[in-house]
């Protein structure tokens, strides 16, 4: 299973969105150089408020290209980038993987999928009526995530738009993602 890196993002302030970026890149066990959400600790605001100690699940958030497609047939305009997202990807259903899924972006970096981006009520203050469809509910009335995964930094290096995405599955039994 590949895909392909189609846009890499950071911001080095808490804004909702990051701009785009020629490369970004990865340090291992910490996240994105230069992003706000880089480090060892959490640093998502509302975290930091609960326990600053807690260890940083969040340190690189991956969104599926194919969601803006989707919102966009829904009649929002959203592109990569504009939901906070690190890497932007095309090819991979990222919401399908199991907890601990490497993903290898490009010749040298390494992330591991640690699990699923809980929106909050700041997609909405984006676009108004934005959070419905990035969080939703199955047949069966399970909540659907749709916003992206997190992920850990394994190996470093740096990611370019363009570069290849190959998936490593964890050994069974899989996991699936939960909110992290």
């Amino acid at each position: 299973m590949s895909g392909t890196v189609t846009v890499v993002s950071s911001n080095e302030s808490y804004t909702f969105t990051k701009p785009n970026r020629e490369s970004v890149t990865l340090l291992t066990g910490l996240g994105v150089e230069g992003d706000v959400h880089a480090g060892v600790t959490v640093k998502h605001r509302s975290r930091v408020a609960q326990d600053p100690t807690q260890p940083n699940l969040r340190q690189v958030h991956l969104i599926h290209e194919e969601l803006f497609d989707e919102l966009r047939e829904a009649g929002f305009e959203v592109a990569p980038g504009d939901l906070g997202e690190n890497v932007t990807t095309r090819g991979i259903d990222l919401l399908a993987l199991p907890v601990g899924t490497l993903l290898h972006l490009g010749d040298e970096a390494v992330v591991e999928v640690t699990g699923l981006r809980n929106p909050c009520l700041q997609i909405d203050n984006f676009q108004d009526g934005l959070l419905k469809q990035v969080v939703g509910r199955d047949e069966a009335g399970n909540i659907v995530r749709k916003a992206g995964v997190m992920s850990v930094v394994a190996a470093g290096g740096t990611v370019r738009p363009g570069d290849r995405v190959r998936v490593e599955l964890p050994a069974e039994p899989h996991r699936p993602l939960e909110r992290v």
